[in-house]
């Protein structure tokens, strides 16, 4: 039997967290190494350090971590340095995927993008962000999506993605939120507000629509080692086209039809790199049943992540 290709799954915002990946930092030389080296990078850009602010002994995993755009820069980090780690521990990626915001560190792993260009252009889309779209978040749903269609909600939000059969995900204005949290608390239905300060993969993204191009733009491009799957619109790519991070912004996740797509080729190791293991959880709801492939992944806000860099890289 063949052995199954490896799909390296970066995740975006929301599943950040404070101490991410720290007994990595802590305990793996070239998960350390490459947190350092973009750190480097990052206090050039921003004039901070990601790795103080991550790694603050004064901050618990359970403290909300919203710092937009510091946090954006925090993921690609940690999962750009996870998959680096994993590379030197021989475990190599036949694709990528990215949703959304891990789009990022998705194009970079793959070589179309630069570790350094992605960070500036991370930094760069937050502040045309936070400059032209107003203050707004986004709402996990534990319900049928079919709930969306409720007027409390439609009129109110837009539906940013649908996860799974009984998980969506709805962006609006903070106001709006308030009200569709209303109503979901009336009908007992389990929600969590995320940890973003814009409302993306929604019309509330259009104002920044001609600065967000220009940003993208200015993002040297080139083509990839290996192909990148893009979420936003279920599709492989080689050389990422000039409009992708555009649409990684602004159009809804569509984590569960680029599965289907991947899924009716062939099976695959899917390997959550994000840090929550969120897309690995998705996946446990979409795969068919009877597939052969295998879901994995390393960190956790639950911990662990020694031992199961160990076993992903054993395997």
């Amino acid at each position: 039997m063949q052995p199954l290709k490896t799909i390296f799954m970066f995740s975006g915002q929301g599943s950040q967290y404070y101490r991410m990946g720290e007994p990595l930092y802590e305990g793996n030389e070239v998960f350390r190494h490459w947190m350092d080296r973009l750190d480097s990078h990052a206090r050039v850009l921003c004039g901070s350090s990601i790795v103080s602010l991550v790694y603050d002994p004064a901050r618990s995993r359970s403290d909300t971590f919203a710092r937009t755009p510091l946090s954006g820069l925090a993921i690609f980090m940690v999962e750009y340095a996870m998959a680096k780690a994993l590379e030197a521990a021989h475990v190599h990626a036949d694709l990528t995927l990215g949703a959304s915001l891990g789009s990022y560190a998705a194009a970079a792993v793959a070589g179309a993008i630069s570790p350094e260009n992605a960070l500036a252009t991370i930094l760069r889309q937050a502040r045309v962000m936070e400059q032209h779209c107003p203050p707004g978040g986004m709402l996990a749903v534990v319900a049928d999506p079919s709930l969306y269609d409720m007027p409390e909600i439609a009129t109110r939000a837009d539906l940013a993605a649908v996860n799974f059969s009984s998980h969506f995900v709805v962006a609006g204005l903070d106001a709006a939120l308030d009200e569709v949290e209303r109503f979901l608390d009336a009908r007992t239905v389990p929600y969590q507000r995320l940890p973003v300060t814009h409302a993306f993969h929604s019309r509330w993204i259009d104002a920044a629509g001609q600065p967000l191009r220009a940003c993208f733009d200015a993002l040297p491009m080139g083509p990839a080692r290996v192909p990148v799957v893009c979420c936003a619109r279920a599709t492989e790519y080689g050389r990422l086209p000039g409009d992708f991070f555009w649409h990684v912004v602004r159009d809804p996740i569509a984590f569960p039809a680029a599965v289907q797509r991947l899924e009716a080729r062939e099976p695959f190791h899917y390997l959550d790199i994000g840090p929550s293991g969120t897309l690995a959880a998705f996946l446990r709801y979409l795969l068919p049943s009877g597939s052969a492939s295998r879901i994995g992944k390393v960190l956790s806000p639950l911990g662990g992540e020694l031992k199961s860099f160990d076993q992903v890289t054993a395997a």
